[in-house]
């Protein structure tokens, strides 16, 4: 199994310093927040691109995918009742795969809570359907790459638009195009299914709806630094044939973000060990 690292867990430290502690820590890859790389990442180059994919190979690791895809620009939303804003939002998401593909990465996930949630005045139903027309534009740009756009389901205290796996499908099941995809977050699926998490990979990998796993705790903090236990997980996981990327995605950083890390990967790698 490979396990990436959410690079702003390490900001403030440079892009080559992330890529080299990332590694040092023993983890196989960076998951990266586009406006952690520039204010704008729209303005990223190809030729710059390549700068980043570089740093990371230096140091033995992969760019695995890109995630907080619309936290920059500002001002950006797919369920606006403004179609020009909604247009404007695709162009970012379609510029931003390309970013990812430059990068070497093969995913990209859609979190990007307050760039969905209905907007006042409007029915979730209305922008609903305007938000599946935005990832309906983006899925056959992702495909023509040869990446994975995955809808990710978040809790109720971070959105009001998709807050479960099953919701997720019904997107990618509407689209219907192997460039959309939804995938799990430990923290949300702790906090609002029904099911186990460990079910959720059982029930979804195997039907080919879910391409990416996140690992954090529904306490916001590393796997195994709340009650979540990890190991019917990871389980789970290994039963399926999971061949994606589990990535380290926590928001409350405790020590700091480079302990944070440091023990979520000792912690993930021991079970590992614990079930080869």
């Amino acid at each position: 199994m490979r396990f990436a690292l959410c690079n702003e867990v390490l900001a403030p430290l440079g892009f080559a310093e992330q890529c080299a502690a990332a590694a040092k820590l023993g983890y196989d890859g960076l998951e990266v927040a586009p406006f952690t790389l520039a204010e704008d990442p729209t303005t990223i180059t190809d030729g710059q691109a390549e700068q980043f994919r570089r740093m990371a190979d230096d140091a033995g690791l992969a760019i695995c995918g890109l995630h907080w895809l619309l936290v920059a620009p500002a001002g950006l939303s797919i369920v606006s009742e403004d179609a020009a804003l909604r247009a404007r939002t695709v162009g970012v998401m379609k510029r931003l795969a390309e970013l990812c593909a430059a990068l070497g990465g093969s995913y990209l996930v859609h979190g990007s809570p307050k760039q969905r949630s209905v907007p006042q005045g409007s029915t979730k139903e209305a922008a609903l359907a305007r938000a599946t027309d935005c990832f309906a534009q983006i899925a056959p740009v992702a495909a023509s790459l040869g990446l994975v756009y995955c809808v990710e389901p978040l809790s109720t205290r971070e959105t009001d638009l998709v807050n479960s796996v099953a919701e997720a499908v019904r997107i990618v099941d509407h689209v219907n195009s192997p460039g959309l995809r939804t995938m799990i977050d430990c923290s949300a699926a702790g906090q609002v299914e029904m099911d186990s998490v460990a079910d959720l990979i059982r029930r979804w990998i195997p039907s080919g709806h879910v391409a990416h796993v996140q690992a954090n705790d529904p306490n916001r903090r590393a796997p195994g630094q709340g009650e979540m236990d990890f190991e019917p997980i990871l389980r789970a996981l290994r039963d399926v044939d999971y061949r994606g990327i589990v990535a380290v995605e926590p928001f409350d950083y405790v020590p700091d973000g480079p302990g944070c890390a440091a023990f979520a990967i000792d912690y993930l790698l021991g079970i590992e060990r614990s079930l080869a």
